[in-house]
């Protein structure tokens, strides 16, 4: 064993001395079935150790891995604890990510170091609808209206930023520096997009919220009503307006001093809200509404308020937390949860209630997208978030144009095929490349987030409500089930999906007959069968249940081999070990404990050096091409996946390794779970080896599969 696994080795013994397994409901000590658990995870620990060292030198890991210096040893130790209480120490290397918050309606985002807002989204998702001047792009931007706003000292006294985080795992941001404590949030209660910010002095001099906006300023005009003033601004190049209205804590009103159309200065208060309004005319609505809601409370007030109401919303977790930093990632992803969802009404033009998004900004998925969705949905019903649930699942239903590649798929549909613009309208595209995408997986999915909710709240209702198709029932039948059986080939003694571009979303030219496809089908309609037994319908039922026997049978003649479950049918270096095919042990649609093993001593193929597992092999080879960074690094969805397996295979300290990883780095970054760690080094997802990149926070990839891993953890036969 080498100097550094030795070292390593040492610390966790530290730390496994010290591990305290935190029960929610009685807050016990661990018990003598915990400290078992914990030597196993030693004992595993000195076997991945062993492991890597005797893969350290092969050419797969041989780049940026040179021997560590001491000052790098240090470094790693402080932030790669096995297991440990709360972990609050932040890498020297980690870049942190910005904050977001926002309540369904809009977003706005803190940079981490220097607590500046830098932006403040009129609406929650990135792309409004689709662009009519371009067909295969992404689509008409969400508009941003503010490029920077802080709080400083009138006296121009400059302010050292102590701490940017989030006030006790919530959306509410707070910013402490040596002059001031400033907060920014929007609140879950008003159902509109409002931005609250306040600041409190710590030095005992005038504070001023400055504003520079991202457009130019148009026209301002004064309200004045007896609880206060306000502004209306308008911008010259956007249809959007806001409107700026004190909460007190300050001198009467002074005028805003504006400089160039662009820059503001408001003075003489100590909180402020900032709500935007699609039209300069709704003003007197949406601020009838706000002055309800805010009920004369100050700022102050209404911070303690949110944190109250937001605790009354969360759900007790039924789980025994290993740590404390445990129990915040969960708490804090609970949150990104609910802020991802979209809450803006349906009306003539906008049909997204309810969606939700892959991404909170500055990720670059801060965009609805049906597979994120989905696991996004599947956590919240498990955690027993009812109402945002079935949001979710209505959103599936109600989300409209979709069927924009009838000709492609031979039959109309209703889920979209990979994502969906801010109105509901479908997105079968992205990334500019110029082409479509068909990814049948997105069908099985919905399917089991639909099935899954009915079966967990017995919420039969949901059945017949009615949508533009018909009942969500019928719906799901004519426009999900039907084309997805429709667009089935046989192979051998039975049928799998038909080409596709399926989870890791492939170029169309490349589709392939894909594991991950025939396993979301099968997972899919099994659950859509549950439901199906509360309809009279005999010979649907039976052709259901013929065509799910027959799906078994393709994939297991098509997916399984000697080596474990591949990929694809076609054969091929870059699926032949597939992350996604850990998805189909999860699912239940591969049982054999040879298969599991088989697949699971394949997956050594995709560890990298970060410690976890990328998707796929990658076979770009420009590096000037976005997947060629891409798919190199480590990504967290494969490794919860497998800390999945792991659990219901009764191998705990394995999957107790595996997360500790991914907590550990969390705590040191907001408790955000990030889409990707750096694998290797290069210009397109910065920092050093082991930071979190891609988008970050993630949320069906990120939170969801987070929260559902610890769920499921409590036991290990959970009903999949």
């Amino acid at each position: 064993m080498s100097q550094y696994s030795s070292f390593k080795l040492s610390m966790f013994r530290v730390l496994l001395a010290s591990i305290v397994a935190v029960c929610p409901a009685t807050g016990s000590i661990a018990s003598a079935q915990d400290t078992e658990f914990a030597m196993q995870a030693e004992t595993a620990a000195q076997t991945q150790i062993a492991a890597q060292a005797e893969t350290s030198t092969q050419s797969e890991t041989a780049t940026h891995t040179e021997t560590p210096t001491q000052s790098e040893i240090a470094t790693q130790a402080e932030t790669s604890t096995q297991f440990g209480t709360a972990t609050q120490i932040l890498t020297k290397h980690a870049p942190l990510t910005a904050l977001a918050t926002g309540n369904g309606f809009g977003f706005a985002v803190v940079e981490p170091t220097t607590g500046v807002l830098t932006s403040l989204y009129a609406h929650p998702y990135m792309f409004s609808k689709p662009d009519p001047k371009n067909d295969l792009g992404e689509g008409i931007e969400t508009s941003n209206f503010v490029k920077q706003m802080s709080w400083r000292s009138r006296d121009g006294a400059a302010a050292k930023v102590q701490n940017v985080d989030y006030v006790e795992q919530s959306q509410v941001i707070t910013v402490k520096t040596d002059k001031n404590e400033q907060s920014f949030y929007m609140p879950f209660g008003i159902e509109q997009n409002v931005l609250i910010t306040s600041c409190k002095s710590t030095a005992h001099n005038a504070q001023d919220l400055n504003i520079h906006w991202r457009h130019k300023i148009k026209s301002d005009i004064h309200y004045r009503m007896a609880s206060g003033d306000a502004e209306v601004l308008t911008f010259t190049d956007i249809d959007e307006a806001v409107m700026l209205f004190p909460l007190g804590g300050g001198t009467r009103r002074r005028a805003p001093i504006i400089k160039d159309g662009l820059e503001m200065t408001l003075t003489g208060h100590g909180g402020w809200a900032i709500i935007s309004l699609e039209k300069p005319n709704e003003a007197n609505s949406r601020l009838a509404q706000f002055r309800m809601w805010r009920y004369g409370l100050n700022a102050a007030s209404l911070e303690k308020r949110e944190l109250s109401q937001l605790e009354s919303w969360r759900v007790r977790p039924q789980i025994h937390f290993v740590s404390e930093a445990e129990r915040k990632l969960w708490r804090q992803s609970e949150v990104v949860l609910r802020m991802a969802q979209c809450r803006e009404p349906n009306d003539s033009d906008r049909h997204g209630h309810g969606l939700i998004l892959a991404s909170l900004p500055s990720g670059a998925w801060f965009v609805p997208w049906v597979r994120d969705m989905a696991y996004a949905t599947i956590a919240l019903i498990q955690m027993g978030h009812k109402q945002e649930a079935r949001w979710a699942v209505e959103a599936y239903f109600n989300a409209q144009p979709v069927g924009r590649l009838i000709k492609d798929v031979h039959f109309p549909y209703q889920i979209s095929l990979v994502r969906y613009f801010g109105n509901g309208a479908e997105e079968p595209f992205f990334t500019m490349e110029g082409s479509t995408n068909v990814e049948f997986d997105d069908w099985g999915l919905a399917l089991w987030v639909f099935g899954k909710y009915v079966d967990q709240f017995h919420d039969y209702s949901l059945l017949d409500e009615k949508t533009y198709r018909g009942t969500i029932f019928d719906s799901a039948c004519h426009f999900i089930v039907k084309p997805l059986l429709g667009n089935l080939e046989t192979f051998k003694d039975g049928l799998i999906v038909s080409e596709d571009t399926s989870m890791w979303e492939e170029r169309q030219k490349d589709k392939k007959h894909f594991a991950f496809s025939t396993a979301a089908a099968i997972n899919g309609l099994r659950w859509f069968q549950k439901i199906a037994e509360h309809r009279e319908d005999a010979a649907f039922k039976q052709d259901l249940d013929e065509k799910v026997k027959r799906l078994q049978i393709g994939f297991n003649e098509a997916y399984v081999t000697d080596a474990g479950l591949r990929g694809t049918l076609e054969p091929g270096i870059k699926n032949e070990v597939d992350g996604a095919t850990l998805c189909a042990i999860n699912f239940g649609v591969v049982n054999d404990p040879k298969v599991i093993e088989h697949t699971i001593e394949s997956l050594a193929k995709l560890k990298m050096p970060s410690g976890g597992y990328r998707r796929v092999h990658s076979i770009v080879e420009d590096q000037a091409i976005y997947e060629y960074w891409y798919e190199r690094q480590e990504f967290l969805f494969v490794n919860f996946c497998l800390a999945q397996i792991y659990t219901q295979t009764g191998q705990p300290a394995k999957a107790a390794q595996i997360l500790a990883h991914m907590v550990t780095k969390a705590a040191a970054d907001h408790n955000f779970v990030p889409e990707m760690y750096v694998s290797e080094i290069n210009y397109r997802f910065k920092g050093q080896i082991g930071d979190p990149t891609g988008a970050v926070p993630m949320v069906g990839y990120g939170a969801g599969v987070l929260i559902s891993y610890l769920l499921n953890r409590e036991n290990a036969h959970f009903d999949r």
